[in-house]
């Protein structure tokens, strides 16, 4: 039998044998290799889950795994609910059905804060569905039957049997309407760590990436696209190409019809590529050398896109070869000029106009790019009347809208089944590489592979936006903080989140936005604009505390106790409560008020996705050069799934920030991408990351929310603040390390 059977094909079988229930051999190995599992009987007893006569539980993971842990945390969730014993889940990842699970993708930090009760759910219901098939068989009331660890006890007449036993009748049983979830004091699971259940697959090799997808007749895809953005094709020659060995067919594809609205994540930065198929990687990418094109400008255009189901938008593209030294003078002209007022509390310019002081501030950050370890890469098999894809995508329900739409078959004949991400942080969310190895294998009539370079993807667009943000603070005759100007923008996007903190906690604010247009198309990063504003806030507030002569940290939690007990506006959309708690525990934790030897400390807090972090990098200086010591995190994500699954996520947010702040940039000379590889694009060594990290979570019941990018943010500030305490210099512009100090 097939051994990677998707939903339909599992339903079409089910509906075989009847009673929901079907034999599948690729479980049975993983069920009990001791016996001989023939016989064994699986029943569905709702989209999320199954279980066998024998006892065992398969749960689907419903969301892309990205190296954030859901395809482990979210079944942990189902199986608590289900009150099964752990050992006995088997986890699978789901293929893309919007029919039956929602919010089926990755990003915003946001899996499980949205998945929490629709997870809790399906094992409660299954759960219930036992107790009832149990209490139908005894003949005694359900309120009797208990569970636990995948058994149901009926305690006055000693009676007990396996989950396995019963999941025949349970699954023909009528789904409850309501139902109760657990209190956390009766988990079990939850907030236990379980290792992740992809780790021996990862250290072995097994096949679990995009990349490693063959089937037999596969081709291999390649595509060429413009050196510089601003460029489109004018003509190619593959002459030379089609005669070396291997090489199958060399042609243009155009990657998304005219007439397609494009949602928040078609953004596709070259629409017309040139296509290279053959039979190995190692032929095409030779080949891909032979094909000789000449590219042209191309002129100012328009393009329709909708986000998140608002209202089309019209976004210019301008013509023209850019350069990243012409993008920051373009920014500063901006930011001069008349900006759009997002916030305003107070009387702010009356403010500035009578302040015995103002201090002003301008911080700057470049494009960055993802440079996800596993390049991107698309199976795509496309037949007449039928399309199968498998790889990896954060998006998969907006990619098979652009798929269906390009293809010109409907979006039910368009089957997604996603791998594991090697690497994502918002990269794989707009996923044109996706549709244009549909088109490819539909071309071909075969199925493809198609596999981006490293310098395809580094030079391939979709890139964190570069940012430009000024502070500007009045400190009054009393010498306190009275009001507070962020002007902020970049190209296509300002990071500015006007109702954030400090807002709420000034009794005069005004924020103002701004963007230049740019035709190098920027995407979604790791904490999207939050990456860039929390650094500028933090090391603007660093600096309006020396001016004060305040603690860094009692100035922060003074300005937060105002806006708890007293807050200016209604828009505020962080809790300063919570926001101060993290602040609170970071410095217990790293005995901030004990000063250390030839040890340099910064801190940052920020709220983000839901979440609140706070750090506290030590820095030390050894051969005039400084050294990261150490590294205090404070988080407050609420309930906590996996214990030890969210400390390595906090840890490697903490280092990607750091890795990122010290080295990241992606500059451009004449629309040419400077840095195409690893040798140009400096990315975190060992030796540049912390010694030590230690994550601290505040305990409490509330219902989880983000954690995969809340702790990347408040890495540059700290560090930042860090890196000043120990030179004497303030760091405005990232990377650091164009500073001299590393």
């Amino acid at each position: 039998m097939n051994k990677s059977l998707n939903r339909r094909s599992f339903i079409k079988s089910s509906a075989l044998v009847g009673g929901g229930m079907m034999v599948n051999f690729s479980f049975f190995t993983s069920c009990n290799s001791q016996n001989d599992d023939s016989h064994v009987k699986w029943n569905t007893l709702n989209g999320y889950l199954k279980i066998a006569s024998n006892g065992q539980v398969t749960i689907m993971s419903p969301n892309p795994e990205g190296g954030q842990n859901v395809k482990t945390s979210m079944p942990m969730i189902v199986a608590e609910e289900l009150d099964v014993d752990w050992k006995d889940v088997i986890v699978e990842q789901a293929p893309l059905d919007t029919e039956l699970y929602q919010r089926q993708f990755i990003g915003g930090s946001n899996a499980i804060r949205y998945g929490w009760d629709g997870l809790r759910r399906a094992g409660a219901v299954a759960r219930h569905l036992l107790r009832e098939a149990a209490a139908l068989t005894w003949d005694v009331p359900i309120e009797e039957i208990k569970t636990e660890k995948g058994k149901l006890y009926h305690n006055k007449s000693s009676k007990s049997i396996g989950y396995g036993d019963l999941a025949s009748k349970a699954a023909e049983l009528t789904m409850p309407s309501d139902i109760e979830f657990k209190s956390s004091e009766q988990y079990h699971i939850i907030g236990t760590s379980r290792k992740n259940v992809d780790s021996k697959k990862i250290v072995t090799g097994q096949a679990l990436y995009g990349i490693d997808i063959y089937e037999q007749g596969m081709l291999t895809a390649m595509i060429i696209h413009p050196p510089a953005f601003g460029l489109k094709l004018k003509s190619f020659d593959a002459g030379a190409a089609l005669k070396l060995p291997g090489i199958t067919d060399v042609f243009s594809i155009k990657v998304l019809n005219d007439d397609f609205l494009r949602l928040h994540f078609d953004t596709c930065s070259f629409l017309e590529v040139v296509a290279v198929i053959g039979e190995s990687t190692w032929q095409v990418m030779n080949a891909k050398k032979e094909v000789e094109v000449e590219w042209t400008p191309f002129d100012t255009y328009s393009e329709e896109r909708q986000f998140w189901g608002r209202d089309p938008q019209t976004l210019n593209i301008p013509a023209g070869l850019e350069s990243s030294t012409d993008h920051f003078v373009d920014m500063r002209a901006a930011s001069k000029q008349m900006n759009k007022e997002v916030r305003k509390d107070g009387i702010p310019n009356t403010a500035f106009a009578k302040a015995k002081k103002i201090i002003e501030r301008t911080y700057t950050g470049p494009h960055l790019a993802h440079n996800c370890m596993e390049p991107m890469n698309f199976f795509a098999d496309v037949k007449e009347h039928k399309a199968v894809l498998n790889g990896p995508l954060q998006k998969a329900e907006f990619t098979q809208k652009a798929i269906a739409n390009r293809l010109g078959i409907p979006l039910e004949k368009v089957e997604i089944n996603m791998t594991r991400l090697g690497g994502g942080y918002g990269r794989r969310s707009y996923s044109h590489w996706a549709v244009e190895a549909a088109v490819i294998s539909q071309k071909v009539n075969a199925p493809i592979k198609l596999v981006y370079t490293r310098e395809d993807d580094m030079t391939g667009g979709i890139y964190r936006p570069a940012y430009m943000a000024t502070y500007k603070a009045a400190i009054n005759d009393e010498d306190d903080l009275h009001a507070i100007h962020i002007n902020a923008g970049g190209t296509n996007e300002s990071p500015l989140y006007a109702n954030r903190f400090p807002a709420g906690a000034i009794d005069n604010y005004l924020a103002e936005s701004w963007t230049i247009d740019s035709n190098i198309s920027i995407g979604s990063f790791r904490a999207p604009r939050s990456n860039f504003i929390a650094c500028a806030e933090q090391c603007f507030l660093d600096e309006i505390a020396e001016e004060l002569g305040k603690d860094p940290i009692d100035f922060r939690l003074a300005l937060l106790d105002r806006a708890a007990r007293n807050p200016i506006g209604e828009k505020n959309d962080y809790n300063p409560n919570r926001l101060a708690g993290v602040l609170k525990l970071v410095r217990n934790k790293s005995n901030w008020n004990q000063p250390r030897s030839a040890i340099y400390r910064g801190v940052a807090a920020y709220y983000c996705h839901n979440s609140y972090s706070a750090q506290v990098v030590e820095v030390s200086i050894e051969d005039g050069h400084p050294v990261i010591e150490n590294v205090y995190c404070a988080v407050d994500c609420g309930i906590l799934i996996n214990p030890d699954a969210a400390k390595n996520l906090a840890e490697g947010a903490i280092i990607d920030g750091i890795g990122n702040a010290l080295f990241g940039q992606l500059s451009f000379v004449e629309g040419i991408p400077q840095q195409q590889n690893f040798h140009q694009y400096r990315m975190i060594r060992m030796k540049d990351a912390p010694k030590n990290i230690e994550v601290f979570f505040v305990e409490n019941n509330i219902d989880p929310t983000g954690l995969g990018e809340p702790t990347f943010p408040p890495a540059f500030g700290a560090l930042a603040n860090a890196l000043y305490q120990a030179t004497g210099k303030r760091l405005y512009d990232q990377p650091f390390s164009m500073n001299g100090y590393i």
